[in-house]
């Protein structure tokens, strides 16, 4: 049984217009995906693709206007999408932990670092604090931030953006978490500060033997760090399966487009940029939602385009892709 399941995810935007006519807004469009223990899979797409919005749906943080109209996401066998909110309290932060973007704004300003993290521990685990603290001092050496004793004592104001980094993650590992969920762990940090972020996430995950899903839009990041990749386009999960063999043969036209118009020391596979804008999230076409920007499309990608497997694992939701349709 997989560790996470998400099953035909549909997420949308409902608000009122001037004239208070209702309009919707179809985020996420019958996403599924399964993570297994142990593993790391990689979400990449455009910016307004939906990874987020996914990984806000997975941990129930969803604000409105946005709302699950439709789908199931199950963890470790128990249903999130129906769950009473304190247990879905329990389990954020302790089962299912997030590190997000712009660690400076995630954290408690006005409180040191090392409470910080008390806080997390003791939210989830009867524990003096005496205990919690050394605990916390323990995490963030693992984590690689030197002279923890000095940082714990710190505000966020007096670290820099990689060592407030560090810190989130210090933060989303503490209780020993099934499931890290990462989105876009490394943004806004240079180069060498992502590098050594990214080889320590991996590492940390890898020893503590738990399942990832990170969030990007580097396909560097998904070449080096993750076992699987799946690729979103419009709300949609247009093509997933191991990250060789996705990067090694895309079978999607968008997967192409997205490799092509990627740094030229990153030409895994040919391929040129789409063309055109994303779709209008109120006004969807009916079938493939990639067909405006398309080079290949024809009259069939006005129908909804069927899950095609590509090799073994390898899927792509594509008319033009090959071998075995599942339908």
């Amino acid at each position: 049984m997989s560790l996470l399941q998400v099953d035909n995810l549909h997420t949308h935007f409902v608000t009122r217009d001037r004239d208070n006519q209702v309009r919707t807004a179809t985020a996420l469009n019958g996403v599924s995906f399964a993570l297994a223990d142990g593993e790391v899979l990689g979400l990449v797409g455009e910016t307004g693709a939906g990874k987020s919005l996914t990984a806000t749906s997975i941990m129930g943080l969803l604000r409105p206007p946005a709302r699950i109209v439709e789908g199931r996401i199950s963890f470790g066998g128990r249903t999130l999408t129906d769950m009473p909110p304190d247990e879905l309290n329990a389990l954020r932060g302790n089962e299912i932990a997030i590190v997000v973007q712009s660690p400076k704004t995630s954290l408690d300003p006005l409180m040191r670092i090392g409470d910080q993290i008390v806080r997390v521990i003791q939210a989830h685990r009867r524990m003096e604090r005496t205990e919690a603290y050394q605990r916390a001092l323990k995490m963030l050496a693992a984590v690689g931030i030197p002279d923890p004793e000095r940082r714990a004592q710190a505000l966020p104001h007096e670290l820099s953006g990689g060592m407030a980094q560090r810190v989130l993650i210090a933060m989303a590992l503490i209780n020993e978490p099934r499931l890290l969920v990462a989105d876009e762990p490394t943004t806004g940090l240079d180069v060498t500060v992502q590098a050594q972020i990214l080889d320590m996430l991996r590492r940390l995950v890898s020893e503590m033997g738990m399942a990832s899903l990170v969030i990007t839009h580097d396909l560097g990041i998904v070449a080096h760090y993750c076992d699987r990749v799946a690729v979103m386009f419009a709300g949609r999960i247009v093509e997933i399966g191991p990250t060789a063999a996705v990067f090694g043969n895309p079978a999607h036209p968008y997967t192409r487009a997205l490799i092509g118009s990627a740094p030229e020391n990153f030409s895994l596979a040919a391929g040129r940029p789409g063309r055109g804008e994303p779709p209008n999230l109120y006004a969807l076409p009916p079938g493939c939602h990639y067909v405006d920007r398309c080079p290949l499309a024809d009259s069939r990608c006005a129908q909804m385009p069927p899950l095609v497997s590509v090799s073994a694992g390898h899927e792509a939701l594509c008319h033009k892709a090959t071998v075995t349709t599942h339908g």
